[in-house]
């Protein structure tokens, strides 16, 4: 690496390059070594601070790494495009800090946010985290757009600091089983038997109990419902009763790593069922898996955040994200599109005061961002306009099949049988 080079993540920067690193950086005192002090990335003044809060180590580094890597992309591009107009052409400047995957140290992190004077901020990948540091950032009167986090109790504080662009868990559940009802429609009815498997935090609970209350109302039974904590080494036991429930559809909500090392278990046991079909499922659309892991991962469906791949934004961020050698996942896409979020509102707030900027966000209309997303329309803090996707993944592409007018490829179901 040369001198002009500091290691940031997946990837090496160079002050040469798309993200400049000033100096001196920003002296700020962590947080009884349980939080380092963020990275804060420099650009020629006027800059307006941005946060970043994802969880860059931990059990979910990989998501947060990816996630982290968007908004920079995001960053690079609205500075390029001339920056905040409003303001003069003030450029974004991020201020890095990792949650460490752990929720008390996500809430701390926001202290650290706040006093480098961010005006808002993008984070952090799971809802346990993303609820701690949006409690943390109402203090400071401090906007936390959510990249994700479906659990519904993001929502349901009565927090006019919180903005979920995404969808939600009530959203993507409902949006999902309205596709495997027609799915199996379509397959003449061959799916009447469900085993859920989920994580047991916030949203996978919550899921849980959406699919016990419908799936029964479009004819299918749960044979199983097995809740697991986060992190989970082995899945052999869960896995074992599956095979003995002998059910035609498996739906597994859960994170990245439990998610791959769930599927293979079921593939080394043999487990034949008709579909596996994810809501939200934490490998089920991201290549990694894909390459990973190719066989277990054939024919899998899932219902997921994604970005519209038509837009010639997209098309210029799938480019720039094969160019730095990263994985393409929805974590790249969904911090990109909310630093595209908080872009627009200061754009037209014309100030980086915090309260301003939480009134513009609030009264958004936004419709320019790289989701499949009609105009912003923050409910409560619940983006209603946020809309997820259906994807598959065959060969070793991951393949759009809902709604038609994203689609990249028909979708196949029931799955072939596996040799």
């Amino acid at each position: 690496m040369s001198n002009d080079e500091t290691k940031f993540g997946p990837f090496p920067l160079s002050r040469r390059g798309f993200l400049k690193v000033g100096g001196s950086g920003l002296a700020l005192t962590a947080f009884a070594g349980t939080v380092a002090a963020p990275t804060v990335l420099r650009a020629q003044t006027p800059t307006v601070k941005v946060g970043i809060l994802e969880p860059l180590t931990g059990n979910l580094a990989y998501n947060g790494t990816q996630a982290r890597a968007g908004a920079m992309f995001a960053i690079e591009a609205i500075n390029a495009a001339g920056g905040i107009k409003s303001l003069g052409g003030a450029k974004l400047e991020a201020v890095v800090a990792d949650a460490q995957s752990r929720p008390d140290v996500a809430a701390a992190a926001v202290d650290t946010l706040a006093q480098a004077g961010v005006s808002a901020f993008i984070g952090c990948q799971a809802s346990a985290l993303g609820l701690a540091s949006s409690q943390a950032a109402a203090r400071y009167n401090l906007a936390q757009v959510f990249d994700v986090g479906t659990a519904e109790q993001v929502v349901e504080r009565g927090l006019k600091n919180v903005f979920r662009f995404t969808p939600g868990v009530n959203k993507c559940t409902s949006t999902a089983l309205e596709n495997l009802k027609l799915l199996n429609q379509n397959a003449k009815n061959v799916v009447k038997t469900v085993a859920i498997v989920y994580e047991d935090g916030p949203f996978g609970s919550n899921m849980s109990k959406l699919l016990n209350e419908r799936l029964p109302q479009i004819g299918m039974t749960v044979v199983e419902n097995i809740g697991h904590p986060t992190p989970q080494r082995d899945f052999t036991n869960i896995v074992l009763r599956i095979k003995a429930a002998k059910p035609d559809l498996i739906i597994p909500s859960n994170y990245l790593n439990e998610y791959t090392l769930l599927a293979m278990t079921l593939r080394q046991q043999k487990v034949e069922a008709k579909a596996i079909y994810s809501i939200l499922g934490g490998a089920a659309s991201n290549i990694k898996f894909v390459r990973e892991h190719n066989d277990a991962a054939q024919y899998v469906m899932d219902c997921n955040h994604w970005y519209d791949p038509r837009k010639p934004e997209s098309q210029a961020l799938a480019k720039k994200t094969a160019d730095a050698k990263l994985d393409l996942t929805y974590d790249i896409m969904v911090a990109y599109a909310c630093i595209q979020l908080i872009a627009d509102s200061l754009e037209r707030a014309a100030s980086p005061d915090r309260e301003k900027l939480i009134e513009a966000l609030a009264s958004s209309t936004y419709a320019g961002s790289i989701m499949p997303y009609g105009p912003t329309k923050f409910v409560n803090g619940n983006n209603e306009a946020a809309q997820p996707v259906n994807t598959q993944i065959r060969g070793e592409k991951i393949e759009l099949v809902f709604p038609k007018e994203y689609a990249t490829a028909e979708a196949v179901f029931p799955m072939p049988p596996r040799g």
